[in-house]
């Protein structure tokens, strides 16, 4: 006894660790991070695809009535034809101020510009002028003939704003106009309608600016040329005052250019020649006497001048020196200086010298003469201009005001010779009419509908159907909160899996197919018992609850299946019905002591077991219906029972009652060695098996695994059950599930108990 407690209370702290311990935290979970990730993510895809065809026919059903609805929305829907005009923006705006050589700039960007114009296509304006054109408010196929008329045009404007669209192309200057409408002739004349519409509204507006601007300029010309005009009189008629005659008479102003000194504007007066030409005759005469002085001082010093040098009677008298000089030389070396013919030679030689020096005095006289020309000139010119320099000083005094006044004249000359210019190339601009809009391709009425589109609107349907049934697959997947499959008890308890049991087919017993030792659910549960060898360090648990969360989960059956399994190795089980509210287990021989006997008197265990047909299967009835069945569990004769029976037979199932809403399960589990959660699929709810899970940890039990039951794989929650299951709270046990496997059936009637025959 003893030791069996060491074993429980050693397998109750190891499962209470595992269980309080987070999926993550257990041991072993840390390894391998990279593998858990992408093991999760296979495990999350898996997941997905089995919730998907868990609900398929619930996907399948979503996507055929969208389609359903998706068809009848196409053939019902009105044919539409789309026509498609093609324009041209220029995004140069029309100019109205500015030279032609230096244009005004353009909008801020071109962008700015073409919004704008798109802008004006999408306008009210235009649309009543389309409507207007095409006198679409009395055509009865666009407005309904029982539209008041007063509304009317409302109607038409609109239908026309509706069904318009404005697309640009993106990239360049072009824009689409398209137009929908049931009457493909008329969607084009419409989309037409705009295309001209805007072309003609724009004209019409450069036209406008174009007027307003001539007539605003025609007002700025008068302005500028009475102010040209009085700036011309007021100049005239200050030089009249001031005695200032202008010779230029190309323009009142005289060409004056802008940066000259404050001469510049009296520089063309008969005073300012006159000062110009003698300032230009005095320096002429003062390079004359500078001239002559330097001739005659030269004559006078050296006796030898340039005019001396130059003049050619001077020039031969002084050849014919040298040479007699020369003549006389030569003919000294053979006669002497008295000889006649040297004699008659020197005269000649001093005759020529005599010449000589009375030509050379007439130069000098001459140069003389002229010198002090020369430098009278001088003087008469510098008087001259010393008195004309006094009188242009004081008209220069006179011309600031004139300059003033010339400055306005230029100034306004300026500004109306522009305005004049601009006043003339905007009446050309007008003439000429030029169009920013271009038509490049008009619409043609279309020949096949533009709406409904059958195979987009299929398309469309496909993938909202899809959408919705896969959406409404997880949110009923999400608000389903019951177990559907394996994978999820691990992660939601934190306990493995013991086994998974197939659900029986439409017909077929559970007790039927644990007679089948090749059955899928006898298999399962060999299997079940095969995972409870490894339980614990001594092998399979010598005693073993089984329980569930709530009623007809397959734990009676689980409790007897794996009894059986037990029993056909060759293990000696017991198993006890400890359902003493609803049994499971009736007996046919008339024996009423059970469980509900054994704990409430001293009888014996041995004297209350049930043999059955299979050699080494005894069953302990639930016995009697007691009052308190939780009374009795609350007892230490359980304890003494459970020990009794660990003592006498190998193994000890014992099938104990649902645990929510009862203490008899918690109670149990405390005392067996080990106990199995049994868990029904798409049927359990999670909070429930939590619950129940929490309430066996609290009470100390030892909970090794669970066992998924009527499973059913890529099925719904909605299968059908098994046709058995727990009636709590009646007055009379409900019929036996498992007589045959004891021995003869014999029913009774509905709401008799099936007696187990176990022989005699």
């Amino acid at each position: 006894m003893t030791e069996i407690g060491g074993k429980v209370a050693r397998a109750d702290r190891e499962q209470r660790r595992l269980a309080g311990l987070s999926f993550a935290q257990r041991p072993g979970a840390g390894r391998g991070e990279s593998t858990a990730n992408t093991a999760a993510s296979m495990v999350d895809i898996e997941m997905a695809i089995k919730v998907v065809l868990r609900h398929r026919w619930l996907v399948l059903g979503t996507l055929a009535l969208v389609l359903a609805v998706a068809v009848i929305i196409t053939l019902l829907a009105e044919r539409e034809y789309r026509s498609e005009a093609t324009l041209q923006i220029n995004a140069q705006p029309a100019q109205i101020i500015g030279s032609r050589n230096q244009p005004l700039p353009r909008f801020r960007n071109d962008d700015q510009y073409l919004q704008t114009q798109f802008g004006i296509l999408r306008s009210r304006a235009l649309a009543e002028r389309v409507a207007r054109d095409l006198k679409l408010a009395s055509d009865p196929d666009f407005v309904d003939s029982a539209t008041p008329p007063a509304q009317r045009d409302r109607a038409a404007l609109g239908r026309l704003m509706k069904n318009l669209e404005v697309a640009p192309l993106r990239g360049s200057d072009l824009v689409v106009l398209a137009y929908t409408d049931p009457d493909p002739g008329r969607a084009a004349r419409i989309a037409n309608g705009f295309a001209e519409g805007f072309i003609a509204a724009t004209t019409e507006n450069r036209y406008n600016t174009t007027i307003y601007a001539r007539g605003f300029l025609q007002d700025q010309l008068a302005v500028a040329r009475t102010r040209l005009e009085n700036s011309e009189r007021a100049l005239v008629a200050y030089a009249q005052r001031q005695g200032i005659v202008q010779l230029d008479t190309g323009s009142a102003g005289g060409g004056r250019r802008e940066g000259d000194g404050p001469s510049a504007a009296t520089g063309d007066t008969l005073s300012s020649q006159a000062l110009m030409g003698l300032n230009s005759a005095l320096s002429q005469a003062t390079a004359d006497r500078i001239t002559a002085e330097q001739a005659y001082r030269q004559a006078g010093g050296t006796g030898v001048s340039g005019e001396q040098i130059a003049d050619p009677a001077l020039q031969a008298l002084r050849a014919e020196r040298a040479r007699l000089e020369a003549d006389y030389s030569e003919r000294l070396k053979t006669f002497k200086p008295d000889y006649p013919d040297m004699l008659a030679l020197q005269a000649k030689i001093t005759e020529v010298k005599a010449a000589i020096a009375r030509e050379t005095g007439a130069i000098t006289s001459s140069l003389a003469s002229r010198y002090r020309a020369a430098a009278g000139r001088e003087r008469e010119l510098q008087s001259e201009v010393a008195q004309l320099r006094a009188q242009v000083l004081e008209l220069r005094g006179r011309g600031i005001g004139y300059n003033f006044l010339q400055r306005e004249v230029d100034t306004n000359r300026e500004l109306y010779d522009a305005l004049l210019q601009r006043f003339k190339e905007i009446g050309v601009v007008g003439e000429l009419g030029e169009n920013q809009a271009t038509v490049i391709d008009k619409a043609v009425a279309a020949m096949a509908p533009y709406r409904p589109q059958p195979l987009r609107n299929l398309g469309i349907a496909l993938v909202i159907g899809l959408i919705s049934g896969l959406g409404l697959a997880f949110l009923v997947e999400f608000v389903d909160d019951t177990v559907k499959s394996p994978e999820e008890i691990p992660d939601m308890l934190g306990l493995p899996v013991m086994g998974v049991v197939p659900r029986p087919g439409k017909g077929e017993r559970v007790s039927d197919q644990l007679e089948d030792a090749k059955s899928p659910i006898t298999e399962s549960y060999q299997s079940i018992t095969a995972a409870l060898r490894f339980v614990g360090d001594g092998g399979t648990p010598r005693s073993l609850l089984v329980t569930s969360s709530r009623a007809s989960e397959g734990k009676s059956s689980s409790s007897l299946a794996i009894a059986q399994s037990l029993a056909r190795v060759g293990k000696r089980v017991l198993l006890i019905d400890a359902d003493m509210r609803n049994p499971s287990f009736l007996s046919e021989t008339g024996r009423q002591g059970g469980l509900s006997t054994l704990l409430s008197n001293s009888s014996k265990l041995a004297d209350l077991v049930v043999p059955t047909r299979f050699e080494t299967l005894w069953l302990l009835p639930a016995g009697p219906i007691p009052a308190a069945p939780a009374h009795l569990l609350a007892t230490l004769r359980i304890h003494e029972v459970i020990a009794e029976a660990e003592s006498a037979y190998d193994v000890v199932i014992v099938d104990a009652p649902p645990v929510l809403g009862l203490a008899d399960a918690p109670t149990l589990g405390s005392i067996c060695e080990a106990t199995v959660l049994i868990i029904e699929a798409g049927s359990a709810r999670r909070m429930a098996i939590k619950r129940s899970l929490r309430r066996l940890l609290d009470a100390d039990a030892s909970v090794v695994g669970a066992v998924l039951t009527k499973f059913q794989p890529k099925s719904g929650a909605d299968q059908e059950h098994y046709g058995y299951g727990y009636g709590y709270g009646a007055d009379q046990p409900r019929r036996g599930m498992f007589g045959s496997m004891f021995g003869g059936l014999g029913q009774r009637g509905r709401n008799e108990a099936k007696k187990l025959d176990i022989g005699a």
